[in-house]
């Protein structure tokens, strides 16, 4: 059976930080509150967006309805205003299919984010299947969305890696029975979860591919 190859989106493939940001302190103006700086904003991704806000507005945890369809529209406006992929990523996952992986992007975030994201930045039809957050009742740390990655690669978890910058992406890996690499160079933190590699920049995760 193929193995696959399964990639977080913010903070492993795109920096998303601003445009996240932007969105955040859109909505947190129209609720009349200061903006935040973004690097707490940036500290407060990877675990969809419902946490994300509930995070970023500790001052009107009533009002998270509101504040999410809010932030749908300021954030959907802002896409791709700074989101840009990392220096080197095209790279790497042109070198991890080269040796004959399936690609998927597995994220937190929804759907009506996560494809307009990857086809702004012309790598959508790199990818074999895109799990997005929605498609299956769980999100990550759950393995069940890369185990529904896998399913659409038709591909088995032995062989099969997750890149991720978040404890989530680790922690899901194990799970699902995957091979797990820490990208260093993101915004998220590893905690306490392990890892079988780890990268400070996406130019490392081609060398390592290419050695494969």
């Amino acid at each position: 059976m193929p193995s696959a190859f399964l990639f977080d989106l913010d903070g492993t493939l795109v920096d998303s930080r601003a445009d996240l940001a932007t969105g955040v302190n859109l909505t947190r103006v129209d609720l009349g509150l200061p903006p935040l700086d973004p690097a707490q904003v940036a500290g407060f991704v990877g675990d969809g967006v419902r946490k994300l806000l509930t995070r970023s507005l500790p001052e009107c945890p009533g009002r998270l309805e509101e504040a999410l369809e809010l932030n749908r529209g300021h954030y959907g406006r802002h896409l791709l205003d700074a989101t840009r992929l990392y220096p080197g990523a095209g790279a790497a996952l042109e070198a991890v299919r080269a040796k004959g992986f399936r690609l998927a992007v597995v994220t937190n975030k929804p759907r009506e984010f996560t494809l307009p994201i990857l086809e702004g930045l012309g790598i959508l039809d790199l990818f074999t299947a895109v799990v997005a957050g929605g498609d299956c009742p769980s999100l990550k740390p759950d393995p069940e969305p890369l185990l529904l990655a896998l399913e659409r690669c038709a591909c088995g978890p032995e062989g099969s890696w997750i890149a991720g910058d978040h404890h989530t992406d680790l922690e899901a890996g194990r799970r699902a029975g995957l091979k797990r690499c820490l990208c260093r160079y993101g915004f998220g933190t590893p905690g306490a979860e392990a890892w079988d590699l780890a990268v400070a920049d996406p130019g490392e995760l081609a060398s390592f591919a290419s050695a494969l």
